[in-house]
């Protein structure tokens, strides 16, 4: 069972269709006591860092998520805003703590003007590092983004996909049982699928 974590930030419904297109069983839920269920976890997001965390905390989910991530080893997927939320801090209209399950932070952008901010659309994705969540997905495919921050990693190892908008920035974070997009897979058609697919099937 997929569990698809609902605090307010998020269009869960494409994710949640998404997901069911390969054959996922898929729970979204804002309860914490359905985490312990989940066979793996969904961290969706869009919006500010600063709200997401705050409603995380609200409902208790911050310590839920540490518990069933950390310390029970599920599979986690965070997408965009869910990406930016794992790292340690975020400096997004002031400067503000994160789940710290990666270490990093996260950084608006500071590009040549031509370039507009947010970054929204299609761009390429350069595989660092290989990875069974991107297995049969060609190198350098694409996939939509929306975003106007960006994680910067503190081990570039984490860093396993990079993408470039006026400069190389961290698109995709892998380390142990955690996977994390900046792009929305939900919205980035058959590689998008791909890459959800094999989340579901994903054993770390």
């Amino acid at each position: 069972m997929i569990v698809v974590l609902d605090y307010g930030m998020s269009n869960l419904s494409s994710i949640a269709n998404a997901l069911e297109y390969v054959d996922a069983e898929v729970v979204i839920t804002k309860e914490a006591a359905q985490l312990s269920k989940a066979d793996k976890i969904i961290l969706p997001g869009v919006g500010a860092f600063r709200d997401g965390m705050s409603n995380l905390q609200k409902q208790g989910l911050d310590k839920v998520l540490y518990e069933e991530v950390v310390r029970n080893k599920k599979p986690l997927l965070g997408i965009c805003l869910g990406m930016q939320l794992l790292c340690d801090k975020s400096y997004e209209f002031g400067e503000w703590k994160g789940l710290g399950l990666i270490r990093g932070e996260v950084k608006k952008f500071d590009i040549d003007d031509k370039l507009k901010v947010p970054h929204i659309g299609w761009n390429n994705v350069n595989f660092v590092h290989e990875h069974p969540v991107l297995q049969g997905i060609d190198n350098d495919s694409n996939f939509y983004f929306v975003h106007s921050y960006y994680v910067e990693c503190k081990d570039n190892s984490d860093s396993i996909g990079v993408c470039d908008y006026g400069g190389p920035f961290t698109a995709i974070i892998a380390r142990h049982n955690i996977f994390a997009t900046q792009f929305h897979p939900e919205k980035s058609q058959k590689n998008g699928l791909k890459l959800l697919k094999n989340f579901v099937n994903w054993q770390p």
